[in-house]
């Protein structure tokens, strides 16, 4: 329909009243968010705090907090205060400190897991492991050793007896420390 020779839809809309009431609305809000910015509150169990998606590029020392990520490449060193995830299409070339380590991408180099180390299918590690609890799920490829004791472990060795040596009160093995080995 046309007024005066031009069509409705042709005319400047007039601002309506519940629009100058949303522009107040959202002027103020955006100067209460400026203003008043919200408390960092740290991560919930499980959620990721970090991300390194496919298809990026990393190299040196990264240090993190929280949980992190991996999707992408890294060479160097990555050290992880809480959990470390290697995605699947990841390609880790580094020595990494974390407490909990998943991994199902392809990883090469040392790691050490204050808490326990997963490697689930498809996933790949070549390197030794640290760590007090390692779970390798069926379908992965691990080469190299695992050392589950720590410090302590390294330095004593357990040594049976012959069966002639056992008491036949079931006394257990002994511990032998590795400096009366070396005498």
């Amino acid at each position: 329909m046309a007024i005066f020779g031009k069509e409705k839809d042709q005319h400047p809309r007039l601002p309506d009243r519940n629009d100058s009431r949303a522009a107040m609305e959202d002027t103020t809000r955006k100067e209460r968010d400026m203003s008043e910015p919200e408390p960092l509150v740290p991560a919930a169990s499980g959620e990721v705090n970090a991300y390194l998606g496919k298809g990026s590029k990393v190299a040196g020392k990264l240090t993190f907090e929280g949980t992190v990520r991996v999707d992408g490449t890294v060479e160097g060193e990555v050290a992880a205060q809480d959990t470390l995830i290697v995605g699947e299409t990841a390609v880790v070339n580094a020595q990494i400190l974390g407490s909990t380590i998943i991994i199902k991408g392809k990883v090469t180099g040392d790691i050490t897991a204050r808490k326990r180390v997963e490697i689930k299918a498809p996933g790949k590690l070549f390197g030794n492991v640290t760590t007090p609890c390692l779970i390798i799920q069926e379908g992965v490829i691990f080469e190299g050793h695992c050392s589950m004791g720590g410090a302590d472990a390294a330095k004593s060795k357990v040594t049976p007896f012959s069966k002639d040596d056992r008491a036949a009160d079931g006394i257990a093995p002994k511990v032998v420390h590795s400096e009366a080995i070396n005498k």
